[in-house]
């Protein structure tokens, strides 16, 4: 016990870049994915053209080699971002192609009906949306985007690769400094602990969005 102990603050000190990055994509890809959603429905061809060629290249290309693609090679041409903010980046285009997808999804099981009486009850699209359709989306997606979730705890580990400090890197210094195994013993245990925090707290919100009717 006492030589896991020594290694956790050395562990726990990523914690935060781990928790930043997982909360920066949440934040930005839903808003996001939402967005690209409502595009890939737009009745102009060309618009539905370019957000399903993004949706194409972001779910058909690695996420670790976006990732380098967004800090290496956009360096290379004078597009330059810190080594935060092109995490950020690269995980929130990434995950709301996936999101878009699913809120697509829960848009199309709204039946068509619903849609034709907010239009009879002289309700805008704006309003349509956001008071009949989104409210409905939510409560269908819910299981979806709790694995897009579930992925995105273990996605943040990624960030390794240009240099952050989360605590799969932490661990991965203190193994090989100590030459032992532990400390990824020790960040296996912290991942896990985070998915339990995550699943427990999208069951209770797939069971509080059941109540509704």
């Amino acid at each position: 016990m006492s030589e896991i102990g020594s290694y956790l603050p050395t562990i726990m000190s990523g914690l935060n870049m781990t928790l930043g990055v997982f909360f920066v994509t949440i934040i930005g890809s839903i808003p996001l994915g939402i967005i690209v959603a409502l595009a890939m429905r737009s009745q102009y061809f060309m618009l539905r053209w370019l957000v399903n060629g993004y949706i194409w290249i972001m779910r058909g290309t690695p996420l670790l080699l976006q990732l380098i693609f967004v800090y290496y090679g956009l360096g290379m041409i004078g597009i330059t971002f810190s080594r935060f903010n092109a995490v950020a980046f690269a995980f929130i285009i990434n995950y709301a192609a996936y999101l878009a997808e699913i809120f697509r999804g829960g848009i199309q099981a709204i039946p068509q009906g619903q849609f034709e009486a907010a239009q009879v009850l002289g309700l805008s699209k704006t309003q349509t949306f956001f008071k009949v359709v989104l409210p409905q989306v939510i409560k269908i997606v819910v299981p979806a985007f709790g694995n897009e979730v579930i992925n995105l705890v273990k996605d943040t580990s990624l960030v390794y690769v240009i240099g952050l400090g989360d605590i799969l890197r932490a661990g991965t210094i203190a193994a090989s400094r100590d030459v032992s195994l532990i400390p990824y013993l020790i960040v296996g245990v912290v991942y896990l602990i985070m998915i339990a925090i995550v699943t427990l707290a999208l069951r209770a919100s797939e069971k509080k969005l059941n109540t509704w009717r």
